[in-house]
């Protein structure tokens, strides 16, 4: 049985002033790099992972070298794991986004901003790359580090549903065990004062 041991990107400037990035150079902040090796601390005492998969933005990167320094496992770049494209909404706040008279807090993942993708978009382009890292790594237990967006399509993906489909905060892990092509239900990795603790979704 693979896992797939899914981590939204640490805390990146935007998400600091919650504002959507502008750019995919975007850095993390240092917050954001303390959240990369606390997570990286927490997968290496539960997991023995032997690749790291990551969006090819700056802040998933980051995230991703962070990890990589501690686990001791290579990293490559997956283009489809990319965050969703939030097109003229870039630089600004997120409250624009329930302002927007277009946007249905019930039908989220098909909210489209003006120049950019929907969730449902996303999960398009990156389900299928998903899917052919569970087939080419039946047996191990890869990290794959992207973005919010990203997560929830993911989740949406293995479950077959939009509802409840969960976007971590940063460096929040979901982990996917998958057997002879068949995704079992994400099991969110929540921290504890007192250790660590799994629970379904």
């Amino acid at each position: 049985m693979g896992k797939l041991i899914l981590i939204r990107h640490g805390e990146s400037e935007g998400n600091a002033i919650r504002h959507f990035t502008t750019s995919p150079e975007a850095g993390i902040t240092e917050l954001g790099r303390r959240q990369a090796w606390e997570a990286a601390l927490r997968i290496k005492a539960l997991f023995s992972p032997t690749l790291i998969v990551s969006s090819p933005y700056f802040r998933a990167r980051e995230t991703a070298r962070i990890i990589a320094e501690l686990i001791g496992a290579p990293v490559e770049i997956e283009p489809h794991f990319r965050e969703q494209s939030l097109g003229q909404l870039a630089g600004k706040s997120y409250d624009v986004v329930r302002a927007d008279p277009t946007y249905r807090p019930d039908r989220s993942w098909e909210w489209r901003p003006a120049g950019g993708e929907s969730q449902q978009d996303v999960r398009m382009r990156s389900a299928p790359a998903l899917d052919r890292l569970a087939r080419a790594h039946p047996d191990r237990e890869l990290i794959i580090v992207s973005h919010g967006g990203v997560m929830r399509t993911f989740w949406a993906h293995v479950t077959g549903s939009w509802e409840g489909s969960h976007i971590p905060a940063n460096c929040g892990i979901v982990v996917v065990e998958h057997d002879a092509g068949r995704y079992l239900v994400p099991r969110v990795l929540e921290a504890e004062s007192n250790g660590e603790r799994e629970s379904g979704g």
